[in-house]
């Protein structure tokens, strides 16, 4: 009964999450073969098509890559902005106990490709790529895991999710500090006034999806307009919603019961329709169950599908496509590093930090983990796609031919470390608990 109480939603997240990268890789298939294929010119003009509201006295409009980049992705962030709040506070980041092993495999995972992207880059134009190979892409890495089945522990995958929620907070860090443009604090400063009003209404216990969203979109276009990144405002916008129900089990189930009975007694209409006292009965219903659900659990459940199934593959389709050929001008250099920092930064990164932390006993490493599989999900987390590809368009955004040698390096990375992760987790024996 505990676990399929505890295990039972993970597994959910985990499917989610699996069939999320299958989706992705036809994303990114279909946008390789748009790019390249006689069609190249209607994929480039259609992302670059300019949308948005144009009145006599307002006008605000962007590409249509924009839009996804500045718009979809804000929500993107939103989402891993309420599933970090849920780790900090009750999930498998919620003590340092938990938080060691996969802090400690995020910062291998983190430090040692960008010591690697600094040790190799040449190019002083190159430079601000630096924070490219930080990434790991969740949907692709739990994809491959699950193709795997029950010859990796469940363990493992928890460990390669809290990692990679780790991941986040620091390519979250990342964007905000170093790949922001000049900054208006006075625009700021209002967006964090507001922001501030959410927090103070969360702590009061006011809650409304409806002030949420209002609220949200003024601080996304103020941090829109004020040079820091929009999809920052994504994450201290999941921030202000609540984790805590308003009510608990106990008082639920009672008015559940009264409920219950009222409807039972209510007047039932011989035409196929409520009858006025079903309907207000069925309304406190819907009260009550609002009041129950976790605020931050309900969003996150509601939003899960819309990113796993939508967004993520729009961006892929929106990004993925470039176009590879002889006369395209191409930083090699560049692409090699990218490939290098993520295959064999990621892969020798993680595992050195961890069993090094392991060593001087400052993280317990779950018994049915092996060190071989903690390589295996090392090279895995080289799978740097959509963070990467996302960083990679910040830092390069300006210039095309290193913006699509950054692409390639990734696309080519995340294959190589997905074919290598897969082999590794397929071939090493299980770990037998004595």
């Amino acid at each position: 009964m505990i676990k399929q109480v505890l295990l039972t939603p993970f597994q959910k997240f985990v499917k989610i999450e699996s069939f999320s990268g299958l989706l992705l890789l036809l994303a990114t298939l279909v946008a390789l073969i748009w790019a390249n294929s006689g069609y190249s010119s209607s994929y480039q003009q259609l992302w670059q098509y300019d949308v948005g509201i144009i009145t006599q006295g307002f006008e605000f409009k962007k590409p249509l890559i924009l839009w996804i980049n500045d718009g979809l992705m804000a929500i993107f962030f939103f989402l891993i902005g309420l599933e970090i709040k849920r780790e900090l506070l009750i999930g498998e980041l919620n003590s340092m106990k938990k938080i060691a092993f996969p802090l400690f495999g995020a910062l291998g995972g983190m430090i040692v490709p960008v010591v690697f992207f600094l040790i190799l880059n040449q190019n002083p134009d190159t430079f601000k790529g630096w924070g490219v190979p930080m990434a790991t892409d969740i949907a692709f890495s739990l994809a491959v895991l699950n193709v795997l089945g029950k010859r990796v522990p469940l363990s493992l995958k928890i460990f390669l999710t809290a990692f990679a929620i780790v991941d986040d907070i620091g390519a979250v860090l990342v964007i905000a500090i170093f790949y922001s443009g000049a900054i208006n604090t006075t625009l700021l400063l209002i967006a964090a006034a507001l922001l501030a009003l959410l927090y103070f209404a969360s702590f009061k216990g006011f809650y409304s999806k409806f002030f949420l969203f209002f609220i949200g979109i003024i601080v996304w276009f103020l941090f829109l307009k004020s040079g820091v990144h929009p999809t920052v405002a994504g994450i201290l916008l999941a921030f202000s919603v609540p984790v805590r129900q308003r009510i608990y089990t106990e008082t639920f189930l009672n008015n559940l019961e009264d409920i219950y009975n009222k409807i039972k007694q209510s007047s039932v209409l011989k035409k196929p329709i409520l009858s006025r006292e079903q309907i207000e009965h069925i309304d406190s219903l819907e009260d009550w169950s609002n009041k129950f659900q976790s605020p931050l659990q309900h969003l996150e459940h509601s939003l899960h599908g819309w990113v796993a199934y939508f967004i993520i593959p729009v961006f892929a389709l929106a990004n993925a496509g470039v176009m590879i050929s002889s006369d395209a001008e191409m930083d090699v250099a560049l692409t090699t590093n990218i490939i290098i920092c993520l295959v064999l930064g990621k892969g020798i990164g993680i595992p050195m930090v961890v069993l090094l932390a392991k060593k001087i006993k400052l993280v317990s490493i779950p018994e049915n983990i092996s060190n071989i599989q903690i390589i295996g999900v090392s090279f895995l987390a080289g799978i740097g796609f959509t963070m990467a590809i996302f960083i990679a368009s910040l830092a390069f955004g300006s210039t095309p031919e290193y913006i699509d040698s950054a692409k390639i390096g990734i696309l080519l990375a995340s294959l190589i470390s997905a074919v290598l992760g897969y082999l590794i987790l397929r071939f090493s024996p299980p770990r037998k608990i004595v």
